[in-house]
Parts: structure tokens; sequence; C-alpha cells
């Protein structure tokens, strides 16, 4: 048994020109079964941050480590392998193939990944039905609202199980009525042990999803809280500790 941290970031820096850094020295951790927020606004480094964890970028220093695996050390079928087996994603815009039916769209993660079609699609029943859009297993994608739509998003990310569940943006797309019942589905995902990192730049789905909230200024960290009573209040968790001179 071990303690370590599902998320775990040490000195983290990257660097796109020979300008400030897109990220700046980042350090922190993220035990399994959080729900922890990254908050932040356009050029803040939250996308940087993502696209490093996720395995889609390497850093310029420093080191990422998830689920026990060195992220920046991984190649190119090595980082495809690590998304495959250990991370979810869904996204502000779906990112659903609309020639594809729901069952379809689900199951492409797991034939990237090799299961069998007979268990990929009890998978797929299993999830749909979990997240109450069984119905709409045959339908296409442009046939479903933008909530409905969503939810497929998320059944895909967690087809193969994985550690660690990246929402980007996962209410920009929705009004608030389909907004709100993807801020429901977080929050129970997470309740049944799903580790989740939210990122976004609204500062109330934050505080009202996760239990923590990692604020991101200029690629560095400027406050790390826990949210109370559900996003009530706010206690200081750490110290700041940004560097200036960064640039997302």
């Amino acid at each position: 048994m071990t303690n370590a941290p599902l998320i775990d970031l040490r000195d983290t820096t990257k660097k796109y020109d020979d300008g400030p850094p897109a990220l700046a020295g980042v350090t922190l951790s993220v035990a399994s079964g959080e729900c922890v927020a990254i908050l932040g606004h356009s050029g803040s480094g939250k996308s940087t941050l993502l696209n490093l964890i996720a395995g889609l970028d390497r850093p310029s220093s420093g080191s990422v480590t998830v689920d026990g695996t060195r992220v920046d050390r991984l190649g190119e079928a090595g980082s495809a392998k690590y998304r495959r087996a250990s991370i979810g994603m869904i996204f502000q815009f779906f990112n659903l193939l609309d020639d594809l039916t729901v069952l379809d769209n689900v199951m492409v993660p797991a034939q990237l990944a090799g299961m069998g079609k007979g268990e990929a699609k009890r998978r797929v029943i299993e999830l749909l039905g979990s997240l109450g859009i069984d119905r709409h297993v045959k339908a296409y994608p442009q046939r479903l609202s933008g909530g409905q739509r969503q939810r497929v998003a998320v059944a895909r990310a967690l087809m193969n199980k994985p550690a660690l569940l990246l929402a980007d943006e996962p209410t920009g797309a929705l009004d608030s009525s389909s907004a709100e019942d993807v801020r429901r589905l977080l929050l129970d995902l997470n309740s049944e042990g799903q580790t989740i990192l939210l990122v976004t730049h609204d500062v109330q789905l934050a505080a009202s999803t996760a239990r923590r909230t990692i604020e991101l200024v200029d690629g560095a960290v400027e406050r790390d809280v826990i949210n109370y009573g559900n996003g009530a209040g706010l206690a200081a968790r750490t110290p700041p500790t940004r560097q200036t001179g960064a640039v997302g």
C-alpha cells in the first residue's frame, strides 16, 4: 500500500519560446478520490497544465507523475497507451463523432484499447444506464440536447475505467439547466470515488463542484484552498506560491 498522490507535479515549468513560461515552477499534488478545480482566466496556464497531465505535451523542466507513471518521460506511443489506460477526458464541445451512434461513440476508447466487442457493448449499456441515457443508445449525437451529449461524452471518458477524469470547461457550451445536470453528475461520480480534475474559469462552478480549488495566475499557483459547504466558504490550504513574470 502507498499513500502517493494520484497526480504529482514537482517544480514543473513549460516554455514555448523565449518569452515568460506558460507554466512557472508549479508544484502540486492531488490525492486519489479528490475532486479538484483548476481555476484561472484565459492565459493563466490552465490548458498547459491539463496538457501536461494528459501527456499531450512535455514540460521544459520538472516532473509530472500520474497514477505512478512518469508522464514527462513517455514517448508518443507510451503517451497514447497511458491516456487509454489511465485518463478519461471530457471537453466543452463534446468532441463526439456525428456519423456514429451513441453506442459506437462510447465504444471508441474500448476498441482502441483492444477490448472485445461483447464486453465493450455490455460496458456501454451499463454506463449509459447509470447516466440515464440508455434509451438513446441508437441515436446520433446531433439529435440529442447539449446536456445529453455531454453525458455521452462522460460515458465515453469512463469507458476504460480511468484513474483520472479530466473535465475541460465541461459546462461551457451548455444552458443553465444542462450545466446544473452535468455539475450534479460530476458530484455523483466523485462521491463514488472517481478522481476528477475540473479545469474552468467559472468561480461558481469550481466552488460548488470541487472540494478544493487551485487558482493559477500567470502560470503559477496563486492560491490553493479547501471549499467548505459546497462552496459556501473558503479556507486557506497553503500559502500562495506565485512566481511573477510568467504568462499562460
